[in-house]
């Protein structure tokens, strides 16, 4: 399939979720150094945390959590990735998956949807669109 003929099209890169060793320090750091803005949703509890910059975020998680895989990676490492597509190319994309039997995850977010995927390697690749309350709040 083309890129012409495709049933939806990506509207840019929205977050880059990473695992880091210190919250605190890590949220320091990229307010500090980048400028960025932290960002907290009561729902979510104590992470992830956003760092956020316009449209675009870094989404941060603490790297204690337990991962067998990567045993010696102490678990500092990027999570996934996000593409920010229009609620309409949203549900195209969820129709697409369906059609072609290719394995996803929906999330509701409160303030955002977002499906989950993996690429032929195992990232995890996200779609993210705003729930209408927040896309009418902008």
């Amino acid at each position: 399939m083309s890129p012409m003929n495709h049933p939806f099209e990506i509207e840019f890169l929205d977050h880059v979720a990473i695992r880091v060793s210190d919250m605190h320090k890590s949220e320091q750091w990229y307010a500090d150094v980048l400028g960025l803005e932290v960002l907290k949703f009561e729902e979510w509890g104590d992470f992830p945390v956003f760092m956020v910059s316009g449209s675009f975020g870094v989404a941060l998680f603490p790297a204690n959590l337990q991962d067998p895989k990567i045993p010696r990676s102490k678990n500092v490492r990027i999570d996934h990735f996000a593409f920010r597509v229009t609620p309409a190319a949203f549900r195209k994309a969820l129709a697409f998956f369906d059609k072609k039997g290719i394995k996803h995850e929906i999330q509701d977010h409160h303030y955002f949807e977002s499906v989950y995927l993996l690429d032929p390697d195992g990232h995890i690749v996200e779609l993210t669109t705003p729930t209408p309350a927040i896309k009418d709040q902008n």
